[in-house]
């Protein structure tokens, strides 16, 4: 794993690309994990968030996790 190399581009639609990636690739991990704790994965996030003091954070931390519920629910 420490060969691996996880550049990421600095184009911005290449960026934007790659988070989108993450986003439905963690949603299909809480999908394999199964409801219980897939839940407990998103209330611990929820909270996390919460925490944070950077209010534009929190809110694009809030909006991401709100996609992958719903995509989670399909």
């Amino acid at each position: 794993m420490s060969e691996t190399d996880f550049s990421t581009s600095e184009e911005v639609q290449a960026l934007a690309n790659e988070v989108t990636c993450m986003k439905a690739l963690v949603t299909l991990m809480l999908k394999g994990m199964g409801q219980a704790d897939a839940g407990k994965v998103i209330i611990n996030m929820e909270r996390y968030i919460a925490k944070l003091e950077d209010q534009q954070q929190a809110e694009v931390f809030s909006n991401t996790i709100k996609q992958i519920k719903h995509a989670y629910r399909q």
